[in-house]
């Protein structure tokens, strides 16, 4: 197994699946930045990480709207001012956008587009340029299943995850043999405050802890794309083989 980076990167830190990953790294030893928009949460992320390594914790907070997507480029650049030795990045920022809403108008279905696949493409461009030039690093973007294939249910948000799927795609090419990582992480169902509204009791739900374990053995296995549990690989491989004038008609 390759070496975990000695400092990380963690946007959208206060998701409970980052959180959860941010502490399992910490145990490890690894150096985080914790970003994310709402300062309050952030300190109570940087509190409770604190207090679990008894305070010997390597953990700096920067405060950010990821949507901004013109002040990426000077984020980034103030991060590594700051942390030099940043050479690991998990993108986990995003939002579960309601579909009905999504339909009714162009203006909430682009927000969503924008949050859930520009953000992360855009900051993605800045860092992969960065880790390049440097000849090394890792990139990880967490995803999700939904972006396999269209579902009525959900195809605005597999739409968003789908278009940054390829665009990680190409992006990996790109960066081959570059000496930098890029790991497409794609959770099924989680429970966490996002899924609430949802009905949980199936068994294909999973803890947030279970993603974030599988989350730090991808950055430590380097792997390039990753579902989160496994066995989401042979369910999605199943569903791209329906024939479309099927799968139109299933209630997915």
């Amino acid at each position: 197994m390759s070496a975990t980076p000695r400092r990380i990167a963690i946007f959208g830190a206060t998701s409970r699946i980052a959180t959860e990953t941010a502490r399992l790294w910490l145990a490890r030893g690894v150096a985080l930045v914790v970003v994310a928009r709402n300062p309050e949460r952030l300190r109570m992320l940087t509190d409770d990480l604190g207090i679990r390594a008894g305070g010997l914790a390597e953990v700096d907070a920067v405060t950010a709207d990821l949507a901004d997507l013109d002040a990426l480029p000077a984020l980034w650049q103030s991060m590594t001012d700051r942390f030099p030795d940043l050479d690991g990045v998990l993108l986990a920022h995003g939002s579960l956008p309601d579909q009905a809403r999504c339909e009714a108008t162009p203006e909430t279905m682009l927000h969503e587009i924008r949050v859930n696949a520009l953000s992360a493409m855009s900051l993605l461009t800045v860092i992969a340029n960065d880790f390049e030039a440097r000849r090394r690093g890792i990139i990880a973007v967490i995803g999700s299943v939904a972006g396999d294939r269209g579902h009525r249910s959900n195809y605005v948000y597999g739409a968003a995850k789908g278009m940054l799927a390829i665009f990680l795609q190409g992006l990996r090419s790109r960066l081959h043999g570059s000496g930098v990582t890029v790991i497409t992480l794609k959770p099924g169902f989680v429970i966490t405050p996002m899924t609430q509204d949802f009905d949980r009791d199936g068994l294909l739900w999973v803890r947030p802890e279970r993603v974030a374990r599988g989350i730090v053995r991808a950055f430590e296995r380097r792997r390039d794309v990753v579902y989160l549990p496994w066995f989401w690989r042979p369910i999605l491989w199943a569903t791209r083989l329906i024939p479309e004038p099927v799968f139109k008609r299933l209630s997915l």
